[in-house]
């Protein structure tokens, strides 16, 4: 990718003079897609990013929010009065790592954590959890299970080696990845209000100094590689484009940056990231209206004769930028050197343009200014692309005909690669490590445990902290279907697996996937999903403190669906929460109610993925009704969410479990056990099938307060929870028998085919 003619002759006509080769690349990479977002950035004021909760919101390396105190943390966001909230902070932030690890799986996806690490650093803070969201192609694909065993191995070693712990996210499988897949991941960090840092430079005179790695060759260009379709030959000719990681220094890079915030000798700070030192240093000034002069010689290297280009833009990992005063900078250094990092003065914050100067001879100490722009300018100078959309078109209702047995319809579904067990992947991940993690992957959402959110710091009997409930993810199959009304559901299905643990949404970040935005069809349904996760939210209550965008996903084989991942953050009092499997020992006590309204359609389902055949997206809680029916009637979201957590948290709840991927069939056959089992019954194939978020299956000993909770919520019976370890499901005229061995036979297909 090279920097197009009318971009060099906007940069000529301000800088006045001919761009060096140096300015040329900054600008290439700076003014890419994957760093100005040059075709999303106009949708994105449709997210409200403001509230209370929010300390520091989009724009930053990490959004920063203050958490409730424990008396506040079950009460939704909205309800909350600006007192409630103390001075213990979380940071939230999420990034993607898609083209690079197309390329090389293992370190495009490793590296990818340790970025969204070092930008929650960035903050003051210390990464205490992870989430992924995985997409690829079809799971019968050779192709598709190799990337995928590389990816979680990349995730995996990473995460496992820096000590922070992946708790939770999503994995789906879908033929639209097939030559482009995608890897999302958030960071959940923890600071407070003393040991806040921000990437807004502060004061011209201060130095810039660079801790950790030296500088290598890897990842030249990857910011303009990311902002491009992935062509054919993308793993040989792409492959010095991807960073190359070392975990061990990211381990020592973590502590390093908690000793100098301890000691508060960060003023600011940036992590290098896309577009490298370049990247980094110029947007820290920028954000501070300030400029810098930067001596590339002084930056400490691995490789020998470096020129300022890949000084400049090398995207090598580990490694961050920090604006320090100078009476600090020797602290500084003694700090980088008691963890085994490097450590480099390389300029000053200036009043100026961002200058950069160059010798590269000892033998001729000369500099020579190889940069010399103003700092506002490459980083936010950009013009935004005026591009032409195409509405999609939701199908009609076309079902297959015949129709599968029920039987195998449920054990299709059940054993989809996108609705399976995802055991096989987060049993790779140290998810325990830290020993904050309350509610481990496998069930609807993690909890970490906020102890320092308690009354004065500490737990005391009967004084717990605030539970940190975190979700990820989307599904191509709704918003393939239908962009707008897909995204809206991915928002609500996040939040109701909040819920489902007894926790309410503070906020969210998103990860705003597509394929190549000059396609009219591809940027109509990109602003589909944009404007649908944006009323969402809103609707929720939740602002959207932060995000990603990548465009381009898009191949030989065609664009990605569009996929906007959303990681959700939710609190709650204590940290204790009802558990998705059925509880056997109050079998003979207790019911089995639905909570929420279905909406009276397939589209978008596992069903229709598995036995073909096509309908519109179901209705939404929130939605105006339709002629299909009236599933959409009903209280907002907002109070619907906050309605099923109260329920979650009642004490006559046994177990709980969202509706989502596989609909009412699928998610009692995840709640069976060895001990439990569910007699049940439902009216048609549409309401066994169709996944409408927004709704719980509960287990509890107390229908009637039950009832009273959920007021204009619908609450319909199920049926019986049994002590036979089986499911019995009828389906209108059909029933189908699976007992707890059957029901993990199927859903352990991932597990199974990759032993």
């Amino acid at each position: 990718m090279s920097l197009s003619e009318p971009d060099h002759e906007l940069v000529v006509a301000e800088l006045g003079r001919e761009p060096t080769a140096a300015e040329v690349a900054l600008f290439e990479n700076l003014w890419s897609e994957h760093c100005a977002y040059r075709s999303s950035r106009p949708l994105l004021s449709a997210f409200d990013s403001e509230g209370d909760q929010v300390v520091v919101g989009p724009g930053d390396d990490a959004a920063v929010l203050a958490l409730p105190e424990p008396d506040a943390a079950d009460t939704p966001a909205p309800e909350r009065d600006p007192d409630d909230y103390g001075d213990q902070y979380v940071t939230f932030g999420v990034e993607s790592h898609n083209h690079p690890s197309f390329v090389d799986p293992f370190d495009g996806a490793a590296t990818g954590v340790g970025g969204i690490v070092r930008d929650t650093m960035s903050m003051g803070a210390y990464p205490i959890a992870l989430l992924d969201s995985l997409y690829f192609g079809g799971f019968d694909r050779e192709r598709s299970r190799y990337l995928f065993e590389g990816v979680v191995e990349g995730i995996s070693h990473y995460g496992n080696c820096i000590g922070v712990p992946t708790v939770g996210g999503s994995v789906g499988f879908h033929g639209g990845y097939e030559g482009n897949p995608l890897v999302n991941v958030a960071c959940v960090g923890l600071t407070n209000e003393d040991r806040l840092v921000t990437a807004t430079a502060q004061k011209p005179g201060n130095k810039l100094v660079l801790v950790g790695n030296g500088t290598g060759r890897d990842g030249l260009g990857g910011a303009s590689f990311a902002s491009e379709d992935l062509a054919e030959d993308a793993e040989t000719e792409d492959r010095p484009a991807v960073q190359v990681g070392d975990p061990y220094a990211e381990k020592r890079l973590i502590e390093c940056n908690e000793a100098l915030v301890d000691e508060k000798l960060v003023v600011s700070a940036r992590d290098l990231g896309a577009a490298g030192l370049g990247g980094a240093s110029s947007e820290l000034v920028a954000k501070g209206g300030l400029g810098a002069r930067i001596d590339l010689d002084e930056v400490h290297q691995r490789e020998p004769d470096m020129n300022p280009m890949e000084i400049l833009l090398a995207e090598s990992q580990e490694r961050m930028c920090y604006e320090v005063v100078p009476d600090d900078v020797e602290r500084v250094a003694e700090l980088a050197e008691r963890f085994d990092l490097g450590c480099s003065v390389i300029g000053e914050v200036t009043d100026g343009n961002y200058v950069c100067e160059f010798a590269g001879d000892a033998d001729d100490p000369e500099s020579e200014t190889v940069v010399d722009v103003d700092a506002e300018y490459l980083a936010d100078g950009a013009p935004m692309n005026d591009l032409p959309s195409e509405a999609p078109v939701q199908p009609d209702r076309d079902f297959p005909d015949p129709a599968p047995a029920l039987d195998e319809a449920v054990e299709s579904v059940l054993a989809a690669p996108s609705t399976a067990s995802k055991r096989w992947v987060y049993r790779q991940y140290d998810h325990e490590v830290g020993t904050r993690t309350a509610l481990t992957p496998g069930d609807d959402a993690a909890i970490m445990a906020i102890r320092e959110a308690a009354a004065d710091g500490e737990t005391a009997a009967g004084d717990e902290g605030v539970g940190l409930a975190l979700s990820s993810g989307a599904n191509p199959n709704w918003t393939q279907t239908a962009p707008y009304e897909g995204a809206r559901a991915v928002a609500l299905e996040n939040a109701t697996n909040l819920a489902a643990k007894g926790a309410v949404p503070l906020a969210a970040v998103d990860c705003l996937n597509g394929g190549n935005p000059e396609k009219p069809d591809v940027y109509g349904g990109f602003e589909g999903i944009v404007d649908g996760l944006a009323d969402a939210c809103a609707d929720l209550g939740t602002p959207v403190v932060g995000g990603n965008v990548s465009l381009y996903n898009d191949s030989v084989e065609g664009p990605i669906p569009p996929t906007p991942t959303l990681a959700l953050i939710g609190t709650k009092r204590g940290y204790d929460a009802p558990p998705a499997a059925l509880d056997a020992d109050r079998a003979d006590a207790s019911e089995l109610l639905l909570i929420g309204a279905g909406g009276d359609a397939l589209g978008g389902s596992e069903y229709l993925a598995q036995t073909g055949g096509t309908d519109r997206f179901p209705s939404l809680p929130g939605e105006p009704g339709d002629d299909a029916g009236e599933p959409g009637d009903g209280e907002g979201i907002d109070d619907l969410v906050a309605s099923l957590a109260a329920i979650a948290r009642h004490d006559a709840t046994l177990a709980t479990h969202d509706v989502s991927d596989g609909g009412i069939a699928v998610a009692l056959a995840e709640m069976v056990t060895d001990d439990a089992g569910a007699d049940a019954a439902l009216p048609d194939r549409v309401a066994a099938f169709e996944e409408t978020p927004g709704r719980l299956v509960v287990q509890t000993t107390d229908p009637d307060a039950v009832a009273d909770i959920a007021g204009e919520v619908p609450v319909l019976r199920l049926g019986d929870v049994t002590t036979d370890g089986t499911l019995s499901l009828a389906v209108g005229e059909e029933s189908v028998t699976l007992d707890a061995d059957a029901i993990r036979d199927h859903r352990g297909v991932i597990g199974r085919e990759l032993a």
